[in-house]
């Protein structure tokens, strides 16, 4: 099963981390994240107001509750030998290395360029391509997740949610096509 870091760019929209999370509960990989990155998720929850980085805590200890073993720890000394375009991007290069991922899942391109990771054995893959490329897998399991998503957004937002503007607002607009096709 391929292990893939997520993030914090993928982990912090809950819709996209909500589809995340659920393919890979089907089995269609293995996430991974460091403690940084998790606390890069609830930092930047703040700007939603006061409630955000409590409710982002709340998440954060129900996704780690639910992935034990998807945290992933590094000599300090790791990042000393690693470079990136964007210096502070380096800890999720070093996560990645430490979990021995397969790629790192992030819609920041720009941050990880793949000349780089490729040194490091690593590829760096959009959520949208990943979750498009599991819907091409399993097209049952990946439209189940995305049916569950959409309820769930309909009932914390009170209005209705029609899949595809739903999946199109969350950055998937290839997983949008595929799903209301």
């Amino acid at each position: 099963m391929r292990r893939l870091l997520l993030d914090t760019c993928v982990l912090y929209p809950t819709v996209m981390r909500e589809v995340l999370l659920g393919v890979a509960k089907t089995g269609a990989f293995e996430p991974q994240w460091s403690d940084r990155i998790l606390e890069e998720w609830a930092r930047a929850a703040r700007k939603l107001g006061p409630t955000g980085e409590p409710q982002a805590r709340v998440e954060i200890a129900l996704v780690q509750a639910g992935w034990p073993k998807a945290a992933v720890t590094w000599k300090p000394s790791l990042e000393d030998r690693l470079y990136l375009p964007d210096e502070h991007d380096v800890h999720v290069l070093a996560a990645a290395i430490s979990g021995s991922a397969d790629a790192i899942v992030t819609v920041n391109a720009k941050d990880f360029p793949k000349h780089i990771l490729a040194e490091e054995g690593l590829e760096r893959i959009a959520p949208d391509e990943l979750l498009r490329g599991c819907w091409d897998e399993d097209p049952e399991g990946v439209a189940a997740v995305c049916e569950a998503v959409r309820q769930e957004a309909e009932r914390l937002s009170g209005a209705p949610w029609e899949m595809r503007k739903l999946l199109k607002k969350a950055r998937l607009p290839k997983l949008a096509k595929a799903v209301s096709a």
